[in-house]
This record gives structure tokens, sequence and C-alpha cells, in this order.
């Protein structure tokens, strides 16, 4: 039956493309969806082995769409649910994010006020068992559906903690969970309001608007708007976070695709909360999307000052469209377009190399546009900050080291042997604690490779190929044995950025976001440049004047 119907859906494409498409591609496209309709079922009938009709089409699916941009997917019914939580922020459960650490399920992220950080649960506690069932082992899916469920339902966790003896067990009520958009907000000094926004989902806006309010009442006369590392979200709250800071009844973004009827202007539509307070958006090569409408426009109006890295440059709009049998489409149908008529769109999915693989846009193609006050600004690449401040780069020890999830663990040891500090501004690991941590780290035999050990083997098969390796060898080796001694060193020529990222994760297990934030705040460059911008207003008006 299934086949039958899957069968018979494509049919019905065929129907409902002939009404959508015009005329001269209508042909083309019922041929394709025919000769796909029969082939499968000629597979289906004949092949050798028995083949699953839903993994096939889906396959099939999935392969059509890796031919567009990342952003366009098949949304089966089945997962309907994690798109909703993603776009949304809203599900009900115990509040808190799971994931696997070094084959153990652990809790990475007991969200604040909700069931899980209500009731103890901490970063680093290992799941163990949720409501009688051992959870040891299995996808974090199956232990996330199973900590998920209606509203004022009973789940029992069993959780193993570093320092504890025995299982704890925590019986938590699930409720309804609206994930916050920002993750922090503060006066960092008697006239500064820093905002970290993470998230774009319903209530973004509101959100921002309350904090600033709120900063305005404690004598705030600048701020900051961190949007490092926001992936994006909703358009429409990124039009209202820019309607907060500029007048009525101006344009923030315009979208432009095939479907005229579809395009559309956003105009700020409320009066806004403050036009005049100085105000810096931080940005990095992650963000992007409506993180970049909000940075962009802001810019293109000399609203706001850019400080950090480059933006992501995604210039590109989707809208979710129903399909048959529950499942949807989430479809690029546009590119959008700022005040100044730029689009940040960084890479160009319309012409793909004959290998399949896309590049960004060329310098030559890039075209120049004016802010309001006549500043140059350019479309193609994401967005230029007006004060650039050099990304942060890691080593491959670094790197790996963080991924290998031991820096994660550590963390979790620390903390289960050291009592919270009251602050994490002034939280420093001693030159004593990061020995601990090299010695322990020695213990857990953390290996991984290098560039350079990838291109020695490269380097030793070349010379196997080119029949030079005998004489070479004893070359080679030694190159080996100076590549192992410098890994060994690794740790210790590291230490200041892998302190910094132990003292971070250190301070999530202890205070979550708060303690992440704040474990940096008196050395985070991006917001150091934010400072001096804003010390002194002179500066900050040059940099937004075009002369």
């Amino acid at each position: 039956m299934k086949r039958l119907k899957i069968i018979s859906v494509l049919l019905v494409v065929v129907a409902i493309v002939a009404f959508t498409v015009p005329s001269e591609k209508y042909f083309d496209i019922a041929k394709s969806l025919d000769i796909f309709a029969t082939l499968f079922k000629e597979v289906n009938a004949y092949y050798v082995d028995d083949v699953n009709p839903k993994k096939l089409v889906e396959t099939g699916i999935n392969g059509m769409l890796n031919q567009l941009d990342p952003y366009t997917d098949y949304i089966p019914e089945e997962d309907l649910e994690a798109f909703s939580i993603q776009t949304t922020g809203q599900y009900a459960g115990v509040g808190a994010l799971i994931g696997i650490v070094n084959k153990k399920t652990v809790i990475t992220n007991p969200y604040v006020g909700f069931p899980a950080h209500r009731g103890g649960l901490r970063v680093g506690d290992e799941i163990i068992s949720v409501s009688g069932q051992n959870v040891q082992g299995k996808p974090t899916s199956d232990v996330s559906s199973l900590l998920k469920g209606k509203p004022n339902t009973e789940v029992v966790m069993e959780v193993k903690r570093p320092g504890e003896k025995n299982l704890l067990s925590f019986k938590l009520i699930r409720e309804k969970i609206k994930i916050s958009n920002i993750t922090y907000r503060e006066m960092i000094d008697n006239e500064l309001g820093y905002i970290k926004l993470d998230e774009f989902t319903p209530g973004a806006a509101k959100e921002v608007e309350a904090a600033v309010t709120e900063f305005k009442k404690q004598g705030a006369k600048k701020l900051v708007l961190d949007l490092r590392d926001n992936l994006g979200g909703s358009l429409y709250e990124a039009v209202n976070i820019v309607n907060l800071f500029i007048p009525k009844g101006k344009e923030v973004v315009s979208t432009k695709g095939k479907v005229e009827d579809w395009n559309k202007t956003y105009t700020t539509l409320n009066n806004p909360l403050d036009t005049e307070i100085p105000l810096v958006v931080l940005t990095s090569g992650s963000s992007a999307s409506a993180s970049e409408i909000v940075a962009g426009s802001l810019q293109d109006y000399d609203r706001a000052v850019l400080i950090g890295q480059k933006t992501f440059g995604k210039g590109l709009v989707q809208t979710t469209r129903q399909l048959a049998y529950n499942a949807q489409l989430k479809v690029t149908t546009a590119k959008y377009y700022i005040p100044s008529g730029r689009c940040i769109q960084a890479i160009d999915y319309e012409h793909r190399k004959s290998d399949g693989t896309v590049s960004k846009f060329a310098d030559s193609l890039k075209r120049e546009f004016k802010t309001k006050g006549g500043r140059k600004v350019y479309d193609g690449a994401g967005l230029d900050p007006d004060v650039p401040v050099e990304a942060t780069t890691f080593s491959s020890a670094v790197i790996e080291l963080v991924n290998s999830g031991f820096v994660f663990e550590y963390a979790t040891k620390y903390c289960s042997e050291h009592p919270n500090p009251a602050s994490m501004k002034n939280f420093r690991l001693s030159d004593q604690e990061y020995q601990k941590f090299t010695t322990w780290v020695a213990e857990q035999k953390f290996t991984y490779a290098t560039e350079l050990d990838q291109k020695a083997d490269e380097l030793i098969a070349s010379a196997k190929r080119e029949k030079y390796y005998d004489e070479l060898q004893s070359q080679f080796n030694e190159l080996k044995t100076r590549i192992d001694q410098n890994k060994n060193t690794a740790l210790a020529r590291n230490k200041p950025e892998l302190s910094r990222i132990l003292e971070q994760e250190i301070a999530f297990h202890y205070q979550l976001a708060k303690g992440q934030v704040e474990v940096m705040l008196d050395r985070d460059p991006e917001l150091g440049q934010a400072h001096k911008v804003l010390s002194e207003a002179g500066v900050y008006r040059k940099i937004l004047s075009a002369n």
C-alpha cells in the first residue's frame, strides 16, 4: 500500500505542475517525473534484493535537493517536531539539552528556570535511565523522546555524577519549554548595557525591547548587541528588532524571488524605543541570516557600528510548504536586500562547477552601494565590519582536544572537586591547575593527527611510488620523530588558548551562559573594541561619518 501511495503522490505532483509551471517547461518536468515513477516501479519489482520504498524515495528527494542550496530541506512527518522546536523554540519536556561525550549521554545545557535546572541537574551529569528504561548507549534522539511528553506528566531520571558514589534520582514534572533568545543581559558598567542574542525565534524582539528598557531605567547611555555565532531565524523578529532603533515607516529589508506576488518590502511599523543611544553590534563569521538583516540594516542607516569579523553571507529566504502525508518542504524562495539595495549572499549556488562544488562570488562581481550617510558598502560577501577584529585561530591540537570531549569531561571533574565561585568574572586557572589538566589528558591517552602528519604521510607515499624511499628512509623517520615530539609539547605551547577555553567550559558548567560570558568580559577582544569606540562620542560619530 505504501508503494502505491508514493507513486500516486508522484502522479498528483505531475498534475499540479501543469497548473504552476510555464508551458515550455511542463513537458520536461512531466516527462522526468514519469520516468522517475516508472523507474521506481521497475526497481521495486525486479531488483534482486527487497528495497525500502520510503528510504529509496527519500534518498532521491535529498539527492535532488542537494543540487540546490543547503537551506532547502525535505522534512518528513517524523521530523516535524524537531523542526518545530528549532523554529519556535518551544516544546514540552524537562528543559535540557543532551549530547554524547565519549560514548556517554550527558546533560550539556539545563535551561535556566526550567524543570531540569530547578530540580538540580548539572552540566556533565551522565543519564543512566529515564523512567526506568536504561538509556546507556542509546542515540540521543531516543533519550530525548523519553524526556519529552505532555505537560504536567512525571519523568524520573537517574544520573551518575562525578564525586558521588551512588546514582542520583530526579523526579521532574514536564512543562512547556520556551527557550529564551537572550542568553545574557547585564549592565557591565555604569553606562553600558550588553545583550547576547543567540536566537531569532518568536519573541526575540520583545526580549530585546525589555532588556533595553530595563537598561535605560538603570541609566544606560550605550548599548552592545552581540550577534556573534547567531545563525538567524525569523525575518519578522529581525525587522522588529531593527524597529527598536530606527523611526517608524523605514524600509528594513525587501525580498525578491520567482513568484512576484510573494515579493515584499518590510518596513518599521511601530514607534522606536530609542533612535539616539550609541549602539555597537558585534559580528562573527557565523553571524547569518536574520543576524545579518539586523546588523546590515542598522549599518545601512548609520545607526550602529559593526565590530568583529565579516559575517557569513546568507542572503536567502526560506518558506515552508505543505506536502502530502504531513511532510513539509523548506524551500529557498527569494533573496533579501537590505536598505542600501545590497544582497549580502556570499555563495553562488546558481552556478555550480562541473564537479558539483560551489564558489563564492568573485570580487570582480561585487558592487558598491552607499549607506544613508554616504559610506561605501559592498554586496556579495556578507557584511564587512566597520571595525575589524581578527578572529582567534586555534592549532589542530586545540581543535582536536576540544572535539574529543576531554575539555568537557575535565570541566565536569573540576566542578565536582571545587565549590562554585560567587562570580566567574575573576575566575582563572592557576599554573598548577593547568598542569593537572595536562597530566589528566595524558592519562586519557589523547592522540590526534595534524596537517604535518598528513603531509608527511603523503610525502612518504610519493617517495615510495618514485622509488626514493629506501634512500630517504632515515630522514623520513627523523621527520616523523620530530613531529611526534612537537605533538607531545602541544598542550604546553597552546596553554594561553587552552586555558581560556577550559575556563569558559568550567564557567559554563558552574553558571551556564552567564558564567561563560562573565569569565571573558575583561578579555573579550570585540567587547574591548566596543568599549573604546563607545567611550568617546567623537570616535563613534567619525566611524559613522562618510568623511
